[in-house]
């Protein structure tokens, strides 16, 4: 405190005036609060709520449409990398009993509404396609676990490749995100 006091007295002998405390006065509670009041959402201007909403939409438009070209920026961790594209390359260059899959519930269903024995064959050809279908996963499945090790070396095999080539395998073609981008037959090297 002496030295508080000191240091006025100096001030004050060399003709400055000292500042004690903050030099302005406490703002009352309803100044402070009006100084930080903010809006919760936002502004409210509708123009430019509009805006930003056309922005987002278009931000979103542009993933959806890298995402399905299967450009690595916008594709999500489950696809990501030249491992998971070479997958998705060999499952679209081949036919695969999964893809038939679907198509034949529905036949099957139409049939079971056909009293008799042939709503008991029906059922014994779905089932039977079901286990052709499962079948066909897991010879892909043992493929392409060669193909990866010959291409990227059997410790840099990335786990879960079988169920991402079934589960790719079991889609329509034209319903699998991201899109095919090779043709049937051309299988990648």
């Amino acid at each position: 405190m002496a030295q508080k006091g000191a240091a006025n007295e100096q001030g004050a002998t060399d003709g400055s005036e000292a500042v004690v405390g903050k030099g302005r006065p406490t703002p009352s509670r309803k100044q402070a609060e009006a100084a930080n009041a903010r809006p919760i959402v936002g502004s409210r201007d509708k123009a430019a709520i509009k805006e930003q909403r056309r922005q987002q939409a278009e931000l979103r438009e542009r993933a959806r449409v890298g995402m399905m070209q299967g450009d690595e920026r916008f594709l999500g961790p489950r696809d990501r990398g030249p491992q998971r594209r070479f997958v998705r390359d060999y499952v679209d260059a081949r036919w695969n009993v999964g893809e038939m899959l679907i198509p034949m519930m529905l036949v099957v269903l139409v049939m079971t509404f056909i009293p008799g024995t042939v709503q008991v064959i029906s059922l014994f050809v779905i089932w039977a396609f079901v286990g052709l279908a499962v079948l066909d996963a897991v010879f892909l499945g043992a493929r392409l676990k060669r193909k990866l090790s010959e291409k990227f070396g059997e410790d840099r095999v990335q786990p879960g490749f079988r169920w991402y080539a079934a589960m790719r395998a079991f889609q329509f073609r034209p319903l699998r995100a991201p899109k095919s981008v090779v043709k049937r037959g051309a299988f990648p090297s």
